[in-house]
């Protein structure tokens, strides 16, 4: 059976490449129909219309919070697969322009373009989508998108790679309804795969010193490995959190077993978002000129023997 693949539209967005290519690695992925918003995705998914791609993280934004918020409030929804996209972004101009004083992408696109825009004296207006930015351009804007867009949308190219960074990558989960997501990993099993990757939502229900620690703990003593840990506001009720956490393992894995079955025995909430197979992901380590300024850093060579006093302490925290 083939199954559409909803994205963020129109066409031309990143949604789209992403939801190409998740159509071309999945058996069953077949047409790809734009959405107007995520909303619109994840009604597709929750109502069997067919599967949904939504942008999960960039590595230089960080994550999609309110397509992470969805997926922790979807009933039937979860994530399978995962797919990444190279995103660089060309400032994008209507034939025959006038004054430009406005520039347009999604929020996520203004974040990642914005030497360009303070250089340009632009403001910033959010858009749907980068590609619907690209669309419904004005004489008076800029809009910052793919450049496949320029040929979609018959626009002129005012500067290329307008990005802040080069490198820039976005991952997107495929999102089905949880019944059939359980049967694509049944199937990439079948196929070979043996290493996964889950998200998963906890909800502490009690409060107080170490309630958090002794998650972290439980995940610890089960020897599995934690790549990204964050936490979510839970709308409307101050103070109280979501936790998040990407673990190198899959939910029916005996280590991964123990941490559900522990986490439901002590009465906290808990959700698995999605699982995928497991990807080779660079693991450099954290070189000096990474690091932001500011701060402390003192050699491993350097820490013996030193002791601080209370003015060095200071020091040290607003340093």
């Amino acid at each position: 059976m083939t199954v559409s693949l909803h994205y963020l539209g129109p066409q031309g967005s990143f949604t789209h490449q992403a939801a190409s290519a998740a159509a071309e690695l999945i058996p069953d992925g077949g047409e790809c129909i734009a959405e107007p918003n995520v909303t619109a995705i994840f009604n597709a998914v929750a109502n069997g219309d067919g599967w949904g791609v939504v942008a999960w993280e960039s590595n230089i934004e960080g994550y999609v919070v309110p397509n992470l918020d969805a997926l922790i409030d979807a009933e039937d929804v979860a994530g399978f697969a995962r797919v990444s996209v190279d995103v660089a972004f060309d400032a994008l101009v209507r034939p025959g322009h006038g004054d430009l004083t406005v520039v347009r992408a999604h929020p996520h696109g203004l974040a990642q373009c914005s030497k360009f825009i303070v250089e340009h004296g632009l403001t910033s207006e959010p858009s749907s989508s980068n590609a619907a930015a690209c669309r419904d351009i004005a004489s008076d804007e800029v809009a910052l998108g793919p450049s496949i867009c320029a040929g979609l949308y018959g626009l002129n190219v005012l500067c290329k790679d307008v990005q802040d960074f080069d490198g820039a990558v976005t991952d997107f989960l495929v999102l089905a309804p949880r019944e059939q997501a359980r049967e694509q990993l049944a199937q990439a099993e079948s196929n070979g795969v043996v290493e996964f990757e889950s998200i998963v939502a906890f909800i502490p229900l009690s409060t107080g010193p170490g309630v958090l620690a002794d998650l972290l703990d439980v995940i610890r003593d089960a020897g599995l490995n934690m790549t990204s840990f964050i936490s979510r506001p839970i709308k409307g009720h101050a103070g109280t959190y979501s936790f998040i956490a990407t673990l190198d393992a899959a939910p029916w894995q005996p280590q991964f077993k123990t941490v559900l079955g522990t986490v439901a025995a002590h009465g906290d909430w808990v959700k698995t978002l999605a699982v995928y197979p497991r990807r080779e992901r660079p693991n450099p380590p954290v070189s000096a000129w990474m690091l932001p300024k500011g701060g402390v850093r003192l050699d491993s060579t350097d820490v013996s023997g030193v002791r601080f006093e209370p003015d060095d302490d200071r020091e040290l925290l607003w340093a």
